[in-house]
């Protein structure tokens, strides 16, 4: 009689270190041994040579629903397996329900359940016209952060929560243990350069950096952990594209605050002189992205541990809504959840950064964020049998090609990576081989676990 119901030997890259010639055995869902050498037997047994073999990824920012009638969890959460992620933390700025309440977030519960490849979480957010009033009600619906911006894109549904607003927030949330994620762009610095810009005529792919200098980031980022500081409420940053900001972040945590800055795999991979100037709307994204210098500066800050999470903000935006000649015009964001973790390794290997990142930063820090370390984020024993494998070789981005993803667009098109994702188990079950295996309904939503004390300070 078997052991276990699966077993995988490879390469296993854990949170602390890689372990060559290592194993996973999973029984009922969850993780039941690892070690080194040789395998248990099992039901169902593959040795994978060179293969990597890492805990699912959390993908700690996804927009599902931002443009309607578009991407939806039935391709997210598609592309997320095809890109070994077995978890989604999705945004609350959708496009017809705002998940600003507990009816909206039991609503989206509802859509997404029966839609889902794999599981996901959800952000919750405020109406500035109520105010804090909704923030306890959406905890107990079982949000597992909360996300605010210091910039407006839209009055109602993506808007600025002022500085006073912001602070009332922060102090409703504190008490719960939640985070609070900020999307960090000083308004009234952004709109007074989109004005400059605009009067200067310029319009191809320079007009978006310039319309975003640097320094609008960073205030934002001072006021933000500012107010985290004055409210013990964790301060996150959810996107952060300078190298200055991560020492910004650092200080804080130096000072014994919990502030936590994120960065995405767009600012890792792309460069404003190369891949803005070549991709144009394609690779419009708020923050920009960023000169190649500053590409460099944040993988230093990867290496020295001063980002706590790494994730796709991904967005799947229809063509036509990303091609338009005029910068500004463009909607902000790319799709990404299929290549994050074959674009984090290839980054990885060329900075001389130790493989063990990946799994922290898009496995064990996210749960621990997000506070569902209980089930995820990590292969130790106990724990969901999320599991994403990466096989060597040498292959050609192509999100077309792949059949994952809702459009076939993508700023890494055409880029060559050393592993891509070959297979992925969400709880003990294949998702997928190279194409997706299970049927929507598959993935379950994720709720944080309730009543514990904080979590000590991710760094």
């Amino acid at each position: 009689m078997s052991d276990f119901d699966l077993v995988l030997k490879g390469t296993l890259v854990l949170s602390d270190r890689v372990v060559r010639g290592g194993y996973v055995a999973v029984r009922d869902g969850l993780i039941a041994a690892i070690g080194q050498g040789i395998a248990p037997t099992a039901r169902e047994r593959h040795d994978l040579g060179d293969a990597l073999i890492l805990p699912g990824a959390i993908d700690a920012q996804v927009h599902s629903l931002s443009q309607k009638d578009q991407e939806d969890f039935i391709w997210s959460t598609r592309s997320a397996a095809g890109g070994g992620v077995t978890t989604i933390i999705d945004m609350p700025y959708d496009e017809g329900n705002v998940v600003n309440s507990a009816e909206a977030v039991k609503k989206k519960i509802a859509h997404a359940s029966p839609q889902a490849r794999v599981d996901f979480a959800l952000y919750g957010t405020v109406d500035p016209a109520e105010g804090a009033a909704r923030i306890a009600e959406q905890v107990d619906a079982g949000v597992a952060a909360f996300k605010f911006s210091t910039f407006g894109t839209h009055p109602t549904r993506f808007p600025r929560i002022p500085a006073a607003l912001l602070e009332e927030c922060f102090a409703a949330i504190a008490p719960t243990g939640l985070a609070a994620g900020v999307h960090n762009e000083d308004d009234e610095f952004v709109n007074a350069a989109i004005a400059k810009v605009k009067a200067s005529g310029v319009t191809d792919y320079r007009a978006h950096g310039l319309s975003r200098p640097p320094l609008t980031e960073l205030l934002a980022m001072h006021q933000i952990y500012e107010t985290g500081a004055a409210t013990g409420c964790p301060a996150h940053v959810v996107h952060c594209s300078l190298g200055r900001g991560y020492e910004i972040a650092a200080g804080y945590r130096a000072e014994g605050h919990n502030a936590t800055v994120e960065c995405c795999i767009h600012y890792l991979t792309l460069d404003e002189e190369n891949d803005v100037k070549r991709l144009g709307g394609k690779a419009k994204i708020n923050p920009p992205v960023r000169p190649r210098a500053e590409v460099e500066k944040l993988w230093r800050h990867v290496a020295s541990g001063n980002v706590t999470l790494v994730s796709t903000d991904h967005v799947s935006w229809s063509e036509d809504r990303k091609t338009n000649p005029e910068m500004l015009a463009n909607a902000s964001g790319v799709p990404g959840l299929e290549v994050m973790m074959p674009l984090f390794i290839k980054g990885a290997l060329e900075h001389g950064v130790p493989l063990f990142w990946a799994a922290r930063l898009m496995a064990a820090n996210p749960a621990k964020h997000f506070r569902i370390d209980h089930l995820k984020g990590a292969l130790e024993i106990g724990k969901h049998a999320d599991i994403a494998v990466l096989e060597p070789g040498d292959f050609v981005y192509d999100a077309g090609e792949s059949g994952n993803n809702v459009v076939g667009w993508s700023p890494y098109n055409g880029m060559r990576l050393p592993y891509r994702v070959a297979a992925t188990w969400l709880r003990g079950k294949q998702v997928f081989d190279g194409k997706a295996v299970v049927e929507p309904g598959t993935g379950a939503f994720v709720r944080p676990e309730a009543s514990l004390p904080l979590r000590e300070m991710i760094r």
